[in-house]
């Protein structure tokens, strides 16, 4: 059994797919420009693919590259408004600057291209996971976008990728059961508010109090109309660590995953919720993300054929992605992977805190999903 050891990266392959994952990138992503010392920098992502290439991985039958392309203006006005889109197109062809001034969302005259194409990139991955091209795929791409709204950016975030995306499988593939999994440490409140008033995407989030930022995500934000049920927010405290955020996955995630039956698994992956993040207030471990993925590459193969389709959204810390993003691809390959790493504190009083809020969340959710109380 082949076996190997990189820089903290070990890998054992395990199964024999006759589909690739797809890598979705492009150089043209470091061309979107933040401003000095901003945390969503350019050197993510070159981090990310000097991991992907010391370890050769672009190199292995099991994987492909795959370019990104521009969406189209009709495509983006599946989730954002033409208004908008209008706004931002003018805003960064008259040189760019802070376009939301509260969250430090920048954009350099590339950018409205650039979310264009990390747009375009997230559409043409579902695109080619359901034409059976490939059998799934990671969108490495910037800007991130599930803090984008109808008409709006926040948080980063210009156009919303796994919105489009999911929006893309429900008008030109029929799809009515999509789930979106965002394991960002901030709510996504763009793809919530998307979604809110629909039972065709199921949106799942755990993350940090989002009492500061982005001040949406509650507990009690379970969809409205057709989507009353459909919304499931797990606001966990400052602090919370490895046992409280798998503890929510177990028995909340998966269990209405399962109930739900999802067509499709989309994976807003973001991994500023790891305990050396500069920005995350969570205190999780590569270990733990590691085995949040292997639980919804697991639950693609047993409900949705195999079609996953994860896109990139925070994650600050350059060192940890460069080894955190290819053990996924591992993953995502069929081949195991680990990650060595240290072990963040842990606190038993957060914990204590997080279990409430988890037994919080499972009253709220039981409403309207059979789960165990």
């Amino acid at each position: 059994m082949p076996h190997e050891r990189l820089k903290g990266l070990e890998v054992n392959e395990l199964s024999n797919s006759r589909l690739r994952t797809g890598i979705i990138f492009s150089e043209c992503f470091f061309l979107h420009r933040t401003g000095r010392n901003h945390p969503e920098s350019p050197a993510r992502l070159r981090a990310i693919m000097r991991g992907i290439n010391r370890l050769n991985l672009l190199k292995n039958k099991r994987c492909v590259l795959v370019k990104p392309r521009i969406a189209k203006l009709d495509e983006l006005e599946m989730v954002h408004s033409p208004r908008y889109i209008r706004a931002v197109r003018k805003f960064c062809s008259s040189g760019g600057g802070i376009l939301d001034e509260e969250t430090g969302t920048s954009v350099s005259p590339e950018s409205y291209a650039v979310a264009r194409l990390a747009a375009g990139g997230a559409i043409r991955a579902v695109d080619m996971v359901m034409e059976g091209k490939i059998r799934n795929a990671f969108a490495i791409s910037r800007p991130p976008g599930h803090h984008a709204s109808h008409a709006s950016a926040s948080g980063f975030c210009i156009f919303n990728n796994i919105a489009l995306a999911a929006k893309r499988l429900i008008d030109r593939f029929s799809l009515s059961r999509i789930l979106i999994l965002d394991i960002d440490v901030h709510h996504g409140n763009g793809t919530q508010e998307i979604f809110y008033n629909t039972d065709e995407v199921l949106y799942i989030s755990p993350h940090e109090d989002p009492s500061e930022f982005p001040r949406s995500g509650f507990i009690d934000e379970v969809g409205n109309k057709k989507g009353k049920g459909y919304t499931v927010n797990i606001p966990l405290p400052f602090g919370t660590s490895d046992p409280a955020y798998w503890k929510a996955l177990k028995f909340i995630v998966i269990p209405i995953a399962l109930c739900y039956k999802p067509e499709f698994i989309l994976i807003s992956a973001g991994f500023d919720g790891y305990f050396r993040d500069p920005i995350g207030e969570l205190l999780l471990s590569a270990s733990l993300y590691l085995k949040v993925f292997q639980a919804v590459i697991d639950l693609a193969r047993r409900l949705s054929g195999d079609r996953l389709v994860a896109i990139l959204e925070g994650g600050y810390c350059p060192s940890f992605l460069k080894s955190m993003i290819p053990a996924i691809l591992f993953r995502m390959m069929g081949i195991e992977a680990m990650v060595r790493d240290s072990r963040p504190r842990f606190s038993i009083t957060v914990h204590k805190i997080a279990e409430k809020i988890i037994r919080r969340v499972k009253e709220t959710q039981s409403r309207f999903w059979n789960l165990t109380l």
